[in-house]
């Protein structure tokens, strides 16, 4: 279960206390402020005594949906219209119903009413023709099935398609032009996420093009001062494009957003970008948490020279490089389940030991004194911070041990009943309540201070992306042994296997073996 300390109120500090050995980690790596480098961002925000700074509450997105309506609208007044060309004997609410309702479901299961680059009506033609036709042939089939008296002859179903076809190209190419005007004439503010001379590059070509709609406020760069400088003469493009802040850590990132009402962060050359193997998938979410777009542009996005990899129309495209839109992630199907089996579990049990949380309280109390439960700041789903319940087991020497202090388990310190707490798991009993209040799950990747999150996402790829999940009190990396002074490697990789192979039966497995593990418990 828990891998922390049992300690006080925690606050994140800038270096790790003297004589820790974290298994399984490699060097930390800082910038020249002490601070996290971005290639190796969790989606927490770092927090220090002097300067806290909280994600914002979180923006939803521009629906794919509401961006789709005028889009929408167009394609269901193109098959209104379109019936106008058949006879009064061949009219019926049943076609126009049939019509617009395959229409809708053809071009969505497409994606042409999802956001995308500039496009063109034109090159959307050939998608369009080939759902209208699908979708007459079915109509004519349905009212040839249903009411024969209404059957189409071919005539009127070729005459239909090409009508509708024709208006909803017009249809769409009014929309899509009033979109490049807006977008010309008020852009949106974007951060551009990229090293040196790429992230220059790309600044400079989107204030070179306006019809891309977006104005670059920073650069979000993973290097360092000296290495963001030492190309810019080689950088052509460079000097055509004011000099823009570059941001290398979480709060200046929140403070561009916040200040210039950022709503599009544009990746370029995709992971490449971020050089050494780095995953950005803790940035990515940052910018969903902010309800920033983003976007993959360059090598990321479909590969160099070739076509991308998306499958979207040619003129998809910024200035000739492949891109992609990355939509925030929606509930996971059978989150409903998940926190429906959590209450269903957690509810019961906590009511049924009731007494052993009493006896437990009345232990510390009595043998170890005042401040039975101890309250820590964990960094649970989307990088988001909660306070953590325990029962206290020992009392840290100051804030900055409690923060710092990765195992007390063989501390000298701590007194039997903190032993016995510790080695039966009970001092992990109260974070039942956080699975009640919706902090955590039952089932998931154990959470961790802030301070170990920003210093393991930057040693350990892939640890940022536990967080798509929400954290619990036991998981598959703990039902594996993985628990205490044991490899962070190995934990991420388990978390990230529970999490891409998600189901509510696994959750009901773990939490078996889980209580079949506290009958031998081996402790933390």
């Amino acid at each position: 279960m828990g891998s922390a300390g049992s300690a006080g109120p925690a606050r994140s500090t800038g270096h790790l206390a003297k004589g820790v050995r974290l298994r399984g980690r490699g060097p930390a790596t800082v910038t020249a402020t002490g601070r996290p480098p971005l290639g190796f961002v969790s989606v927490a925000p770092r927090r220090d005594a002097t300067d806290r700074v909280a994600l914002p509450p979180r923006r939803r997105t521009a629906a794919p949906l509401r961006l789709g309506l005028p889009l929408l609208a167009a394609d269901w007044a193109a098959a209104l219209l379109s019936t106008t060309v058949l006879g009064s004997g061949q009219r019926h609410t049943v076609l126009v119903a049939q019509l617009m309702l395959c229409v809708t479901v053809l071009n969505a299961y497409a994606g042409l009413y999802r956001p995308s680059g500039p496009r063109t009506a034109l090159a959307e033609l050939p998608a369009l023709a080939a759902r209208i036709l699908v979708a007459w042939c079915a109509t004519a089939a349905l009212l040839a099935a249903l009411l024969p008296a209404y059957a189409l002859s071919l005539t009127a179903l070729l005459a239909g398609s090409a009508t509708q076809l024709l208006v909803a190209g017009c249809g769409r190419a009014v929309v899509h032009g009033h979109r490049r005007r807006t977008a010309r004439h008020r852009p949106s503010s974007a951060l551009v996420v990229g090293t040196g001379a790429a992230g220059r590059r790309f600044a400079a070509l989107f204030a070179r093009h306006p019809e891309y709609g977006l104005r670059p406020v920073g650069i979000v760069a993973p290097t360092t001062g000296d290495e963001r400088t030492s190309d810019t003469d080689a950088d052509p493009l460079a000097p055509a494009f004011p000099a823009l802040p570059v941001l290398t850590t979480i709060e200046e990132i929140h403070r561009a957003v916040i200040q210039n009402g950022v709503q599009q962060a544009v990746f370029v050359d995709g992971p490449a970008a971020f050089g050494g193997g780095a995953d950005p998938s803790g940035l990515v979410s940052l910018f969903h948490e902010y309800g920033c777009a983003t976007w993959f542009v360059g090598g990321g996005s479909g590969g160099s020279g070739g076509g991308g990899s998306g499958g979207g129309p040619m003129s998809q495209h910024v200035w000739g490089f492949t891109c992609h839109r990355v939509d925030p992630p929606t509930a996971r199907r059978g989150t409903l389940a998940k926190r429906l089996l959590d209450i269903a579990v957690a509810a019961p049990v906590l009511l049924a030991i009731s007494p052993v949380l009493l006896a437990c309280a009345l232990a510390v109390r009595l043998l170890d004194g005042p401040g039975v439960l101890f309250r820590q700041e964990r960094v649970g789903q989307h990088g988001r911070t909660f306070t953590l319940l325990k029962f206290r087991t020992l009392r840290p020497a100051d804030d900055h041990e409690a923060a710092t202090r990765w195992s007390v388990a063989n501390d000298r310190r701590m007194s039997p009943v903190g032993h016995l707490l510790r080695r039966t798991s009970m001092d992990e009993l109260p974070q039942i309540w956080n699975v009640l209040r919706g902090d955590m799950s039952l089932v998931g990747p154990r959470p961790e201070r802030p301070f170990f999150v920003a210093d393991f996402s930057k040693t350990h790829a892939g640890y940022a992306a536990r967080h798509r999940m929400p954290v619990g009190i036991t998981g598959l990396a703990q039902v594996h042994g993985l628990r205490g002074d044991t490899s962070i490697e190995d934990r991420s990789r388990f978390d990230n296997h529970y999490i891409d192979h998600w189901s509510l039966w696994q959750d009901v497995c773990i939490i078996i073996r889980t209580a079949l593990s506290l009958v031998r418990p081996a402790g933390s």
